[in-house]
């Protein structure tokens, strides 16, 4: 028999990683300013960066920079049935930001 901190219960507003990862980020302008390929958690499982692929055309020049998860918003939209990703930032200051790199044990493990 498990106990009872083995099992929860998730609140309606918990995002599904499943949902987030794929998402278009737009800013305030309703530019596409990149895309949230995969997400960063520390070892009790919280999220700590969102990975964000930006800049490039058709995978070609894109890079991927950690994003801070308060930073991004995340919600679903009941009128038309989507989830949705907006930032405040441009995608130059994304194209700026220090890159991230799928190196070492993250690289083993990517698709």
């Amino acid at each position: 028999a498990g106990s009872t901190e083995e099992f929860v219960t998730v609140a309606d507003n918990d995002e599904l990683s499943s949902k987030v990862v794929g998402l278009d980020i737009y800013n305030t302008l309703n530019q596409d300013i990149g895309q949230i390929k995969d997400i960063a958690m520390n070892p009790r499982g919280r999220a700590q960066a969102y990975i964000v692929s930006v800049g490039g055309f058709l995978g070609l020049g894109e890079h991927y920079v950690a994003v801070n998860p308060n930073a991004v918003k995340v919600t679903y939209n009941d009128s038309d049935k989507k989830w949705h990703a907006a930032m405040n930032a441009s995608a130059d200051q994304l194209k700026a930001a220090p890159e991230f790199k799928y190196t070492g044990r993250w690289n083993a493990s990517r698709q």
